[in-house]
C-alpha cells in the first residue's frame, strides 16, 4: 500500500496535538519560565481554571496536558449539549475515581460560557468542596458569561492568538512528522505559500492544520520530482475563500466596532476602512455599523464639523435605498469623511456634565422671567416679567441670565478652536464675559440703565 493510499483515522489537527508541555507552542506569557502556568507546572498543583482565548490557541490541549501532568482523571463535555444531569454524573464519576484509584478528577467544559445559571449553580458546590477541579474553555469574556460565585473560585487565564512564528513551527512539525503528521507525503512548500497559510489562519493552529492537510492531500506528486509542490495557487484552491474570525454575538463583534470607532476618532481613514471592510466581509449588518458611524459623527466630530452628521445620516439612508454591495460605498464615504474631519467632543462632555448636575438639582426653580405666563394670575405673580426678546435687539442677542438663580457662573460647554466650532468659540466667550461684567456691576449696586 503506497503512502498516498493511507487512510487517516483522525484529523491532522488532532494527531498533531502535543503530548507534553515541552511540545506545546505559543502562550509564552503564561508558560515562559517564571510565568503563572510555568509555576503551576513546576508545583504539579493547579487551581480550577478558565482558559479564555480565541479558537485554535491551545485551550483544549493545555487542559489535557495539565491533567496528564497531575496524573489526574480527565472528564470532559461541551456546554452546548450538556445539562445538569451531565454535571451530576461527572461528580459521581469523580467520587468513584477518588475512592477506587485515589485520583483527583478534572472536569473540562468546552464553551463553558454556554452554561446557564442553573447549571453553574449545580456545578459550584462540587468545585467548592474540591471533588472536582474545573478547567473551562471559552472564547467569550467570562466576566459577562460566568456568574460571580463561580468566577470567584477559578483562576482566569487569557490566551492569545498564536503568532506567525508559532504557526510556522507547527506547520514545519506537521510536514516533517512521519508518524503523526504529513511526513509520509514528501512535500515542498514555497515561502509565499507558507506565508499565505499563516496569514489565513489568523492565529488559529487548528485552522492552519486543517487547510494544510487539505492542500497536501489534494495535490498530486510531481511526476518528475516525485514529491508534492505546494505553491500559492494550490493554497488558494484549498482555501476557496479566506475565513474571517468573527462572531456577531461575541467579543469580536464588539472589538471590531470599537476599533472602527477609535480609528475614526483618531483621524486614521486607512485603519477605519480596514476595520469596516473586516466587518462587512464577515457579514455584519451594515446598518449596525452605520449607527455607530452616526454616533461618532456627533460624539467625536461634533461641532467642529456639523456637516459630518449630515454626511453620516445621508450614508445611512443611501444604504437603505441601495443595499449591498453598492450601498457599502456610501458607508465607506462617510467613514473617510468622519476620519478626515476636525474633531471635538465638547458637546458630549458638556451634555454629560449637564445631565449629572440635573440629576442632583432637579428641584431648582426656573427664574420668573423665563417662565411661561398664559394667564393674568401668572402675570401678576411675575411670570415672564422683564424677559427680553433677543430678536428685538441689534445682532439678535442681549445680555441675559438663563440659568437658575445663583448659577450664573456655571458653564458646561467649553468650545475648542477647531473647525466650525472654532469660528464661534470667541463669540461665546465674549458674551459670557459681558454678562458676567454686568452681573458684577449689579451686585455692587450699580443699577444704571446700561447695567440693567
Amino acid at each position: 500500500m503506497g503512502a498516498d493510499s493511507i487512510i487517516r483515522r483522525e484529523s491532522l489537527a488532532e494527531s498533531m496535538r502535543p503530548n507534553s508541555i515541552e511540545e506545546f507552542v505559543g502562550q509564552e506569557h503564561l508558560l515562559a519560565p517564571g510565568k503563572i502556568l510555568w509555576r503551576f507546572f513546576q508545583r504539579k498543583d493547579f487551581p480550577s481554571l478558565i482558559l479564555w482565548g480565541p479558537a485554535g490557541s491551545g485551550k483544549t490541549t493545555l487542559a489535557k496536558l495539565i491533567v496528564k501532568h497531575c496524573d489526574g482523571h480527565f472528564i470532559s463535555f461541551s456546554a452546548v449539549t450538556a445539562g445538569v444531569h451531565d454535571i451530576r454524573r461527572a461528580a459521581d464519576e469523580a467520587e468513584t475515581v477518588w475512592k477506587t484509584k485515589s485520583k483527583r478528577a478534572w472536569l473540562f467544559i468546552d464553551e463553558i460560557h454556554r452554561l446557564n445559571k442553573a447549571q453553574q449553580d449545580v456545578l459550584l458546590p462540587y468545585i467548592e468542596s474540591g471533588l472536582l477541579r474545573l478547567i473551562g474553555a471559552t472564547t467569550e469574556n467570562p466576566s459577562f458569561e460566568i456568574n460571580s460565585p463561580l468566577l470567584s473560585r477559578v483562576h482566569v487565564l487569557l490566551l492569545k492568538p498564536l503568532s506567525s512564528k508559532d504557526l510556522a513551527i507547527i506547520m514545519d512539525r506537521a510536514l516533517n512528522d512521519k508518524e503523526r503528521g504529513l511526513g509520509a507525503y514528501p512535500t515542498e512548500i514555497t515561502e509565499n505559500a507558507k506565508n499565505m497559510l499563516i496569514q489565513w489562519a489568523g492565529g488559529d493552529a487548528r485552522r492552519l492544520l486543517n487547510v494544510l492537510e487539505a492542500v497536501v492531500m489534494t495535490t498530486p506528486p510531481d511526476l518528475e520530482k516525485g514529491f508534492r509542490i505546494i505553491d500559492e495557487q494550490a493554497v488558494r484552491e484549498a482555501m476557496q475563500r479566506p475565513a474571517v474570525r468573527y462572531d456577531r454575538a461575541g467579543d469580536q463583534h464588539y472589538d471590531l466596532i470599537s476599533a472602527l470607532h477609535k480609528s475614526i476618532r483618531g483621524s486614521d481613514p486607512d485603519a477605519a476602512l480596514y476595520w469596516l471592510s473586516r466587518m462587512l466581509e464577515a457579514g455584519e449588518d451594515p446598518l449596525y455599523i452605520m449607527r455607530r458611524v452616526i454616533q461618532a459623527a456627533y460624539e467625536d466630530v461634533g461641532l467642529a464639523d456639523p456637516f459630518a452628521l449630515v454626511e453620516a445620516v445621508s450614508a445611512f439612508q443611501a444604504y437603505q435605498i441601495m443595499g449591498s454591495p453598492e450601498g457599502e460605498l456610501a458607508i465607506a464615504h462617510a467613514v473617510v469623511y468622519l476620519s478626515m474631519a476636525p474633531k471635538s467632543n465638547s458637546v458630549y462632555k458638556a451634555f454629560c456634565k449637564a445631565k449629572a448636575l440635573a440629576a442632583q438639582t432637579g428641584t431648582a426653580p426656573v427664574p420668573l422671567h423665563l417662565r411661561n405666563a398664559p394667564t393674568e394670575l401668572m402675570k401678576k405673580l411675575g411670570y415672564g416679567k422683564d424677559y427680553k426678546y433677543p430678536h428685538d435687539y441689534p445682532g439678535g442677542w442681549i445680555p441675559e441670565v438663563y440659568m437658575p438663580e445663583g448659577w450664573e457662573d456655571v458653564y458646561f460647554y467649553e468650545p475648542t478652536n477647531r473647525g466650525w466650532e472654532g469660528k464661534w468659540s470667541g463669540v461665546l466667550l465674549e458674551r459670557r464675559k459681558k454678562v458676567k461684567t454686568i452681573l458684577n456691576r449689579l451686585r455692587k449696586g450699580d443699577f444704571s440703565d446700561d447695567a440693567k
